[in-house]
């Protein structure tokens, strides 16, 4: 069903496309709205994977200088019957993660250094078992043919006074098909854009928590990722609001409500279905709340977080440089088992 939704969220995507189009300059203008977006969904297909990890500011690691996390993602790709995506991380304090790519084969998958600090082992890999979700269903190309065609239209709303409403365009509806061009098609274009996003969302919940095999893990990681991003800014995706709906929890402020409006669902709705997900798998939920929120440990025992500030071995001769010069990934939950082990 979401498929077969997002299926015909992206055809009235298209269908408005090339309505602005003719409104703006008939059927010429059809056609300079046909040769707009294939330039520029043919660029964002080789593209744009590199461009919002840049935007970003994302460091690819590797086994030596995160290997716990390195290990969750690899384990759980396996899991998936996935390629291993390339793995990043974004040195930012809020917690939150997003895949990209153009196809599971190109795909990268990245974490903040504060979604590593503050979620538990397993509410990591359940965090990434989600975003695993999205490049097994090619969501990632899927938001970026959609982002492509809504900047399109945002563009060519924004020309439509140098691009139509003359005699010589055969525009049938002269200033008034170019006025709507203008306002209304741009904020068309933003609600099918949403709801595309929030369809693949709740999709992604339930594959993700299939491949780590515990719906509460996942629910665990939302409730705290949620938390997070109302209380850390994140000046990155505040300057590029675009890529918000790429994050596994909207990274913008004032982004909570689940309606039109909204690039994500709301996260009590999500964790409900998740909730209920576990119900239907035979487990009760304060059974498995139990695993996806972990014992908590003394304080001088251990910071909260999976990698905390244990002293760290010596290097290994000639390490790969690490980005920040700390090692996000430290031996924490080291007795615990999971679907990754």
């Amino acid at each position: 069903m979401n498929t077969l939704r997002t299926a015909m969220l992206l055809a009235a995507m298209t269908a408005l496309f090339m309505g602005v189009g003719y409104l703006i300059g008939g059927s010429g203008g059809v056609v300079i709205a046909l040769l707009i977006a294939a330039g520029m969904n043919l660029f964002s297909y080789w593209n744009a994977d590199k461009m919002v990890l840049s935007m970003n500011r994302a460091i690819e690691v590797d086994e030596k200088n995160a290997p716990e996390y390195y290990a969750i993602v690899q384990a759980l790709a396996k899991q998936a019957g996935l390629p291993m995506p390339k793995t990043y991380l974004i040195d930012n304090p809020q917690p939150n993660a997003f895949a990209t790519g153009r196809n599971p084969e190109n795909a990268a998958v990245a974490a903040s250094t504060g979604l590593l600090e503050r979620l538990s082992h397993e509410e990591v890999a359940a965090v990434m078992a989600h975003e695993l979700a999205h490049v097994q269903h090619r969501d990632t190309l899927t938001m970026t043919i959609v982002a492509t065609l809504a900047g399109a239209i945002s563009m060519l709303g924004n020309f439509a006074f140098f691009l139509g409403g003359s005699r010589e365009n055969n525009n049938p509806f002269g200033f008034v098909g170019v006025l709507v061009a203008m306002l209304v098609a741009p904020f068309a274009a933003m609600i099918v854009q949403m709801a595309v996003s929030r369809t693949r969302e709740y999709e992604a919940d339930r594959r993700g928590a299939e491949i780590c095999g515990h719906p509460l893990w996942l629910a665990s990681a939302l409730n705290k990722i949620a938390r997070g991003a109302e209380q850390i800014p994140n000046e990155d995706a505040e300057r590029n609001p675009a890529m918000a709906h790429l994050f596994i929890i909207n990274p913008l402020h004032g982004e909570r409500m689940d309606n039109l409006f909204s690039t994500h669902p709301s996260t009590e709705n999500r964790i409900a279905a998740l909730q209920e997900m576990a119900r239907a798998m035979g487990g009760t939920a304060p059974a498995n709340r139990r695993q996806a929120s972990p014992p908590p440990v003394e304080p001088e025992e251990l910071p909260a977080g999976p990698w905390g500030k244990r002293p760290e071995p010596a290097p290994p001769p000639q390490p790969k440089p690490n980005p920040w010069g700390r090692n996000p990934t430290g031996p924490r939950n080291a007795g615990r088992r999971g679907p990754w082990s």
